[in-house]
């Protein structure tokens, strides 16, 4: 080539890569998606261990904000913009109560990420592959905060390593949370469930919009943890959700557990007006009073608010969960659901603070401190206590056994042998349903919980969401201390949990066998080595079995004693 020749396509070259490349100093722009409402503009991240990368888009509103007149009202759709909308920083949490978000400290190894508070939070967070082609249709994981339904943000639950790592759509997602999410007046005025209704609005919005982002509007799996997983629940059973996901994963949350579905909220209500100093002669006044009050009022009275539970409204739930699960009317769709082996291992009596987790009990002071917390906590009657006591306590005489004791009491009926009930619901329904117990004690745990806690409440999410893998070492489940073998085992849970959003099986070759939870009861033991396991807790589902027996015959014999008088 001569010379000439050289130096024109040399200068072309230069030129073209000037072009190219961003100025010195400035980045390049980040990734623009067209929703059905206007254009965002997300950012890209890296993930630890791949070169795969992910789009990021966080803070889309998916309905108008709850505010004013939208105060105890169902989720209006968002109002479209103009321009483009940033989407890179983390949206506002919904109201909650500042002091007990440190409660979220306990998840890991102590980290917290504070984000700002506001009633204007419905928002939701995407992460998709980078490399996603302009046509693909990737599976979508939507995903639901768990903490009680009091506390909690989509934007701790970073879905970077489960896109880049498994080419799948996460999408997390915020919902009004205590009284802002729950409060009914138990009449037409407020019937409540606005959280959950914003969940509907959320899955909408997937329906509308996922397709921009790479998503498959027709392979949506709903998933929670927790207060999370009890949402999810809650969407199987409600006729209002139709056609809006196709697949469903609880992680130690069901909507049976005590305490949170009423049918009578008025008392709640009448609790919380007084407490805002309302006044009126119906609850229309009360009603129309709580929607007038200012939002820093709202905040300075989170601490003293009660717990306000669901409502069976005759709409989103229609009855109990109880009954719609006996009715057997709910889709028979693929059900991923599971455990942990400590559920009431330190952070959920760290956040009930009744348990000394220093001197352990004294057997005499068993009965009574049960007595107290039965009905309300565990909903049993204090004649069955002595029952409880025999079967979990036994003959031990240490305060640390007699504590641990105690300790599965609460695990085991709050949490687990709800899970399991809700397993053989849906099994008996013809769904396919699979089971997990996690037993893997995170090494992490070592700088903030005793020795004796083994898989803790919420242990199994920095596997599931790949937290060893994650850039961001501020995120509440990063995870850079893993071991290798920790590592291994985020990446068989991912690997299981993608497979289930994309096929409704998790198994694949190469992973251990999880077999379906059939009449046989086999569930996959989720550890380091993971391996098939029969019949979870049979004695304690017989004896809560026997236990639900005996509430029935008191029942019975209340109504017939009262009668007789």
């Amino acid at each position: 080539m001569p010379g000439g020749q050289k130096s024109l396509l040399w200068f072309l070259t230069c030129i073209t890569w000037l072009l190219i490349l961003p100025a010195e100093g400035q980045e390049a722009p980040g990734p623009e998606v067209m929703t059905q409402f206007g254009r965002v503009r997300g950012k890209q991240v890296t993930v630890k261990g791949t070169e795969h990368r992910v789009d990021v888009f966080l803070g889309i509103p998916f309905a108008n904000p709850p505010v004013g007149a939208g105060r105890f009202s169902p989720p209006q759709p968002a109002e479209p913009w103009e321009g483009i909308r940033d989407a890179t920083t983390f949206p506002p949490m919904c109201l909650q109560e500042v002091e007990r978000t440190e409660l979220m400290k306990n998840t890991l190894d102590g980290k917290q990420q504070l984000f700002p508070i506001s009633e204007d939070c419905l928002y939701l967070n995407i992460y998709t592959p980078a490399s996603r082609h302009k046509k693909a249709k990737l599976p979508v994981m939507v995903w639901f905060h768990g903490g009680s339904f009091v506390i909690g943000t989509a934007s701790s639950y970073d879905g970077s390593p489960l896109s880049a790592y498994e080419d799948i759509v996460v999408v997390t997602v915020q919902y009004r949370l205590g009284f802002q999410g729950f409060l009914s007046t138990g009449d037409k005025f407020a019937p409540g469930n606005w959280g959950f209704l914003d969940l509907v609005a959320a899955l909408q919005w997937v329906q509308s919009n996922i397709v921009h982002f790479g998503g498959d509007p027709n392979c949506v799996t709903i998933s929670g943890q927790s207060a999370g997983g009890m949402c999810v629940s809650a969407l199987v059973l409600s006729p209002m959700t139709k056609g809006l996901f196709h697949k469903a994963i609880a992680q130690s949350g069901v909507l049976t557990m005590s305490g949170i579905v009423t049918d009578h909220p008025q008392h709640t209500f009448q609790e919380i007006v007084c407490l805002f100093g309302c006044e009126g002669s119906n609850s229309a006044a009360l009603f129309q009073c709580l929607q007038n009050k200012e939002n820093m009022i709202f905040n300075r009275k989170f601490s003293t608010l009660p717990f306000v539970p669901a409502t069976v409204d005759g709409v989103f739930l229609p009855k109990f969960p109880e009954e719609l699960l006996l009715e057997k009317k709910f889709p028979r769709i693929p059900y991923l659901l599971g455990v942990n082996n400590h559920e009431f291992g330190h952070m959920i009596p760290s956040a009930w603070t009744f348990l000394n987790m220093k001197t352990g009990m004294k057997k005499e002071s068993v009965f009574p401190f049960l007595k107290k917390v039965a009905t309300n906590v565990l909903d049993i009657p204090p004649e069955l206590i002595h029952l409880v006591i025999e079967e979990y306590i036994g003959n031990h005489t240490d305060p640390l056994a007699i504590q641990e004791a105690v300790m599965d009491i609460f695990g085991d009926v709050i949490i687990i042998i709800q899970v399991l009930k809700v397993s053989k619901n849906h099994r008996d329904s013809g769904a396919p349903v699979y089971l997990y117990e996690f037993q893997h004690r995170p090494s992490t745990f070592d700088k903030i919980k005793p020795t004796y806690v083994k898989a803790d409440h919420s242990a199994e999410l920095t596997f599931v969401f790949g937290g060893p893998f994650m850039a961001d070492e501020h995120s509440m489940l990063a995870f850079p201390d893993s071991t290798e073998e920790e590592k291994q085992l985020s990446r068989t849970m991912m690997r299981y949990w993608a497979n289930f959003i994309r096929t409704g099986d998790p198994n694949e070759e190469g992973l251990p066998t999880w077999p379906l939870y059939d009449q046989s009861e086999s569930y996959l033991e989720l550890s380091l080595t993971p391996k098939v396991g029969r019949k979870l807790k049979e004695d304690k589902v017989e004896f809560w079995e026997k236990i639900a027996d005996e509430k029935v015959k008191l029942y019975h014999k209340g109504k017939k004693g009262h009668t007789e008088l």
